[in-house]
């Protein structure tokens, strides 16, 4: 009983925070026609779930998200575990350049957003520094923020990846320095390559962390909608980059909001989503993660 009145607090805030909003989010899912006002609906089913997943907003949405998964994901993760064994193996300014890479994560998105517009956005005024790069090395310009969907897409994963990628060093960097040298020594001793000893020695000494960012990364790319938002405004239907979270945004406050029964089943389905792809990766886990 003791142990139980200790965890007694984060229970009922679980539950009161966590737990009774996703009972009552997948009740809402199955209320067909409910007014928000009257608090009262037409019947129970499966429409609402039928409704999202025929609404081009909400396939269009999934697009968007997918394709943030699948890009930023694996980049930012890779391109932090390059940095941080670089930085990892300067000793001297090591400190300095962690800090240096960390200031991304503890700016304001909607600030770095801005600074986004600025570089890629083109103006009757100004091409952006971007396109001034472009044009330099003999190309045309584009219009990042405003122009086709590829450029927009683009734009937004590079931007993703720009804010994600500091926590990331900073916890590879982390682990990285967590190593016992003993491990390097024995291999150093065997004549074993550098490359061969960071693919038999590090990565496996590091892979729950790796394991960790994976998870996270693919949950944080999920919900990603003030990203969006920081770069094409709040109007994400019409600049047609909008995201799974986005949507659901939209179907409770946005022009065409009032139905949460909509918004529900989105998170339902996204919840779905993100459980699926979870558990796939804790099996896939299971035989290349190593726990020392």
């Amino acid at each position: 009983m003791k142990g139980w009145l200790y965890l007694l607090p984060a229970i009922l805030f679980l539950g009161a925070f966590m737990v009774y909003p996703l009972i009552d989010v997948f009740i809402y899912s199955f209320e067909e026609g409910y007014n928000f006002a009257s608090q009262t609906y037409t019947g129970v089913g499966l429409y609402n779930y039928s409704y999202v997943l025929r609404d081009p907003y909400f396939l269009q949405a999934l697009r968007n998200t997918l394709i943030l998964v699948v890009v930023t994901v694996p980049l930012s993760t890779g391109l932090a575990l390059l940095i941080s064994a670089a930085l990892s193996s300067i000793r001297a300014l090591r400190s300095l350049y962690q800090t240096v890479y960390f200031l991304p994560y503890v700016t304001n998105t909607l600030a770095v957003g801005l600074v986004f517009m600025i570089l890629f956005k083109k103006t009757p005024y100004t091409d952006g520094l971007v396109n001034l790069v472009i044009r330099w090395f003999g190309g045309e310009s584009i219009d990042f923020i405003d122009g086709p969907y590829w450029a927009k897409m683009f734009v937004l994963c590079f931007y993703t990846i720009w804010t994600v990628m500091p926590f990331k060093i900073l916890v590879l960097t982390s682990a990285l320095a967590s190593v016992d040298e003993v491990y390097y020594q024995a291999a150093r001793v065997d004549g074993t390559s550098k490359l061969r000893t960071f693919g038999r020695i590090t990565l496996p000494m590091i892979s729950p962390t790796l394991f960790y960012l994976i998870i996270t990364g693919f949950i944080g790319a999920f919900k990603a909608y003030s990203d969006a938002v920081a770069l094409f405004g709040t109007n994400l239907n019409a600049a047609q980059m909008n995201t799974i979270v986005g949507y659901v945004y939209d179907m409770l406050y946005g022009d065409s909001g009032g139905y949460p029964s909509y918004a529900s089943a989105a998170a339902i389905l996204l919840f779905a989503i993100v459980l699926t792809i979870t558990c796939i990766n804790l099996l896939i886990s299971r035989k290349h993660v190593h726990y020392s």
